[in-house]
């Protein structure tokens, strides 16, 4: 296991660049529906391994491991299941031989893909359970930090922060999708996200979302409400659109980005990079940005 306090001892020094999409990249390079990501982990690793080096040559100060979808209840749909421990350790693996010994690797976690009770029929407890086996890979693998992104819902934030503090004590970073309206799609508001800064974070934030105007907006509001917390924003590259070639693409371009990037430093965001659509060509225009304004 890594030094617990790699990332904290990072973050008081400077603005740190985070990587950009990992999705996205891996569909062009030829990821296919049906197949999990994670499995490339183990099957295409040098696929893996291209997407995370391109981001640390941008200029990438941490990389996030290739495990969104790492839980044993994600990975049961792909018949991966019994994999779980495997593709988390060899995700975090990756990531590391890319950034090195001095970089820092985010040990990724996604929603989970199923609801929790009352909507659904995941019990809190159940799910508190997967996410502490995927920490328990994650770390294993030499995972810094462990990271919870994309997420809607505030209870099955909460198992995951919960489930990590279970098995480990590396540091915890939540960061949720919100809409337009600074609501997640689950209905939650930054609030309601604000809450989970007493369970125990490293950091909080905004990812994905709709746009970056909503995310900065999302930001802002969680400033407001914790004005002490340390914050991260790794937004889209803009809103995404089904082009004539059948293919999504989004609207912001690299320099545009970087621009708008600023404002979210000066929100006190430490921890900026990009979500979907956002290439390493994104990335080097971020980092060129922070180290110029730093």
């Amino acid at each position: 296991m890594r030094d617990s306090t790699r990332l904290t001892d990072a973050l008081r020094d400077r603005v740190l660049v985070a990587d950009g999409a990992m999705g996205t990249m891996l569909q062009a390079a030829g990821l296919g529906p049906g197949i999990a990501p994670e499995l490339w982990n183990r099957d295409r690793p040098e696929a893996v391994l291209a997407v995370h080096a391109a981001y640390v040559a941008a200029g990438a100060d941490l990389i996030v491991s290739n495990t969104f979808g790492g839980t044993r209840i994600k990975l049961a749909r792909y018949g991966l299941a019994d994999e779980m421990a495997e593709l988390n350790t060899l995700g975090v693996q990756l990531a590391r031989e890319a950034v090195g010994t001095e970089g820092i690797v985010l040990g990724d976690l996604g929603s989970t893909g199923e609801l929790l009770e009352p909507l659904g029929t995941l019990t809190f407890s159940q799910a508190r359970e997967a996410y502490a086996e995927q920490v328990e890979a994650l770390a294993a693998g030499g995972a810094d930090a462990i990271i919870l992104e994309t997420m809607l819902d505030v209870q099955e934030a909460r198992a995951g922060i919960l489930g990590a503090h279970d098995v480990c004590d590396l540091p915890v970073i939540c960061t949720f999708s919100f809409d337009r309206n600074r609501r997640t799609i689950m209905g939650a508001t930054t609030a309601a996200v604000a809450e989970l800064w007493a369970e125990g974070l490293a950091l909080i934030g905004a990812n994905c979302g709709h746009s970056l105007e909503s995310n900065l907006a999302a930001v802002a509001e969680l400033r407001e409400h914790l004005p002490g917390a340390t914050l991260m924003a790794k937004p889209n590259a803009g809103v995404p659109a089904l082009g004539e070639d059948g293919r999504t693409h989004f609207d912001v371009g690299p320099e545009e980005m970087a621009a708008f990037a600023r404002r979210f430093l000066d929100q006190g965001v430490r921890i900026i990079g990009g979500c979907c659509g956002s290439t390493p060509a994104h990335i080097a225009a971020i980092a060129k940005m922070v180290k110029t304004d730093s």
